[in-house]
This record gives C-alpha cells, sequence and structure tokens, in this order.
C-alpha cells in the first residue's frame, strides 16, 4: 500500500504544480502580452480587458474542474489498490 500511496501523492503534488503554473501563466503571462492583442476584439469588447475581466475567472473554473475529476480518478486508484491489498492478504 506504501508503493500506491507514493504514486498517489507524487501524482497530486505532479498535478497540483502544472495548474499553478498554468494559473500563473494566466494571472501574470497573459497581461504581460496584452497590448499586443489590442485590436482583437471579443463581444465588442478589446482581447485583453475579456482576458482580465471574464477569461482568468474562466480559467480558474476549469482549473478546479480539471483537479476534482482527476483527484476522483486517483482516489478511485488509490481505493481499487486498498481493496486488493486487503483481499489478498485475507
Amino acid at each position: 500500500m506504501a508503493r500506491a500511496h507514493r504514486r498517489y501523492w507524487r501524482f497530486n503534488v505532479a498535478l497540483i504544480a502544472v495548474l499553478m503554473t498554468t494559473g500563473f501563466v494566466v494571472s501574470f503571462g497573459l497581461p504581460l502580452f496584452a497590448q499586443r492583442f489590442q485590436h482583437a476584439r471579443v463581444a465588442g469588447f478589446p482581447l485583453p480587458f475579456y482576458f482580465g475581466a471574464q477569461g482568468a475567472i474562466l480559467v480558474y473554473l476549469a482549473l478546479i474542474f480539471v483537479y476534482i475529476v482527476l483527484m476522483q480518478i486517483a482516489d478511485a486508484r488509490l481505493l481499487r489498490a486498498a481493496r486488493s491489498e486487503q483481499g489478498g492478504v485475507a
């Protein structure tokens, strides 16, 4: 079971690192390049305004959803590993 726990936490830490990096890029990377997209429009607003006002929030919601779904899958794998270990011992 220790091996399954290590795999679980390694996946969890890697997932958090990827999601936080994505959040960092959305929060700090896109605004740095926003002026280059000033001519593009989304729903009548300049694209940089959309990045700041709506786009970042939608990305954060997507990151939360991705984390929930992938961690449910990881939790199910860990539970299966625990059940298989209990079945093998008993």
